[in-house]
């Protein structure tokens, strides 16, 4: 099957992750409503496609069942059964088993139709489409799709190419994702500060935090380990992530966008060993938790529960996560400190960094380009996959999104990550979204720079064996020396560290991302 093609891929990403036997929960499938088995009265040849078969069509996105998917799908059922013939199942791979399930989903050989892909997934896009795993669209979008290919603009389409080739339908959602620190701006003021713009600002509050309130500032789980060191990626000259291990671990970087050739660990500079003291006086300031290695609550969840001053996370998740954090505390409103931001790294989010993609299994490629289409240039479509049933998940005010009086998320709720869909010019605003979005991105937009990598597969094949031992040892030592918990002075502990990797083949792994990176060309 076509599918197994991307065997090399999957067993890099298992090895990685470690955690095969977590894939234990089942798929919640979608039904859909029976009045949609109707034959549809339309032509049977849309746009040169005879769609007098019905195709039904499975479609995997991530994250979990909304109480009222299940309805929502059934009104977008209605709609495609009528127009196209055809009918959708949402699969769905819960936010836990992603980093296993999804790998399995086009390394087993299933027969599905459409699924969402990204660079930074667990199986890139283009290791996918180097390895025979998603249809090419070159062609096809002239012939079944041509509003879906006039719709997005040419350069958009050529940072999807793999070899000169389309392999996927990107995003017309304009986002930045930087990593920062979302923290209160009331306790900012009552400690007499006005902004955090750097480090020694964030340490400023963190201390007061320490001295003056029941809480701490970052109150979460070993996750954090991560952020920190993107917090020290984003904050160390021009340093940007490098491709060949993953950016979920203590990962490769370059010097700089123009160097981005030259890669190397981070590890074995002096700005990693600082960073590491650093992290040390950090934790034991208390700047987090004791038991932030065990602990099992996020410091999003104790930050809304009145337990953190702040947490780490994304840009584009705090702007979404507004709402919620401030109904759960009206009068904690946050504002962002974004890491990369004094040193201009703020790096432009590509429509290829959320793509819908059709598997070389499926059985329907043309009508599910054509689903593909109706998503996202049709309105009607849009709102349902991206808002919900209008008057029951969500109702328009003044031109703003808002859920309608006595909505109950337990029993109303409902929606899919269907990010890879999204497009601009149907994006309304939302009461649960920071308002400061649109302000915050235009100025982004002025400095922001383009990923080198973008366009880049890396084959792990050659350094399976040594790419698994490298996330060992981040998971036994990265991990502790990033949150300052480890069990040697923090010197030692990276001289340590700096000894596993080169054991476990660090070096091997940069020569082979070095080699496939020497005849590499940016999209940009």
């Amino acid at each position: 099957m076509k599918g197994k093609k991307i065997a090399s891929s999957l067993i890099a990403v298992l090895m990685l992750t470690g955690a095969l036997t977590a894939c234990s929960s089942k798929n919640n499938e979608a039904s859909n409503d029976p009045a949609a088995t109707k034959a549809p009265e339309a032509s049977t040849n849309a746009g040169g496609v005879d769609t007098s078969k019905e195709a039904k069509l499975v479609y995997y996105l991530w994250g979990s069942e909304g109480v009222q998917n299940k309805a929502i799908l059934a009104e977008i059922n209605k709609k495609l059964k009528a127009d196209l013939n055809a009918t959708i199942e949402v699969k769905y791979i819960d936010w836990p088993d992603i980093n296993t399930k999804y790998p399995l989903l086009f390394a087993s050989g299933e027969q599905f139709d459409m699924s969402h892909a990204s660079p930074g997934a667990p199986v890139s896009y283009f290791t996918l489409a180097s390895e025979g795993a998603l249809v090419d669209l070159t062609d096809m979008l002239d012939k079944v799709a041509p509003k879906l290919k006039a719709e997005i603009p040419a350069s958009v389409w050529e940072n999807t190419k793999y070899k000169g080739k389309i392999y996927g339908v990107p995003s017309l959602y304009s986002e930045y994702t930087p990593n920062g620190y979302a923290y209160r701006v009331d306790l900012l003021k009552k400690y007499g500060m006005e902004k955090i713009t750097t480090i020694d600002d964030m340490v400023k509050y963190m201390d007061n935090v320490v001295a003056n309130e029941s809480f701490p500032p970052i109150n979460g789980k070993s996750e954090d380990a991560a952020n920190m060191f993107r917090m020290l990626v984003d904050t160390t000259g021009m340093w940007l992530n490098a491709p060949g291990i993953s950016l979920n671990e203590l990962n490769l970087v370059t010097k700089s966008p123009e160097d981005y050739k030259t890669v190397f660990h981070p590890a074995y500079t002096q700005e990693f060993e600082d960073w590491a003291v650093k992290m040390r006086e950090w934790a034991d300031k208390g700047y987090w938790g004791k038991d932030v290695l065990s602990a099992t609550l996020g410091s999003k969840d104790n930050f809304r529960a009145a337990n953190s001053a702040g947490y780490l996370t994304h840009a584009q998740d705090w702007i979404g996560q507004y709402g919620a954090d401030l109904k759960a505390q009206p009068e904690a409103e946050t504002a962002f400190f974004t890491f990369a931001e004094a040193n201009k790294k703020i790096k432009r989010k590509m429509g290829v960094d959320n793509s819908t993609v059709i598997s070389t299994n499926s059985e329907n490629p043309e009508r599910s380009l054509m689903v593909i289409e109706k998503f996202m240039t049709d309105e009607s479509y849009y709102n349902l996959i991206q808002n919900g049933i209008e008057g029951k998940q969500y109702v328009m005010e003044n031109g703003v999104k808002k859920q309608p009086a006595g909505f109950n998320e337990k029993t109303d709720g409902g929606g899919f990550a269907a990010w890879s869909l999204r497009n601009d010019k149907f994006v309304v605003p939302t009461d649960t979204e920071n308002p400061i979005r649109n302000s915050l991105f235009a100025e982004w937009d002025k400095v922001a720079i383009d990923d080198p990598y973008n366009g880049f597969s890396f084959d792990p094949a050659n350094v399976t064996t040594e790419i698994a031992s490298i996330s060992n040892v981040n998971s036994q030592l990265g991990i502790q020396l990033m949150l300052g918990k480890t069990s040697k002075d923090p010197k030692a502990a990276v001289a340590d560290y700096r000894e596993q990797l080169k054991k476990a083949g660090i070096d091997k792994v940069i020569a082979e991302v070095e080699k496939q990176l020497a005849e590499f060309v940016p999209v940009n």
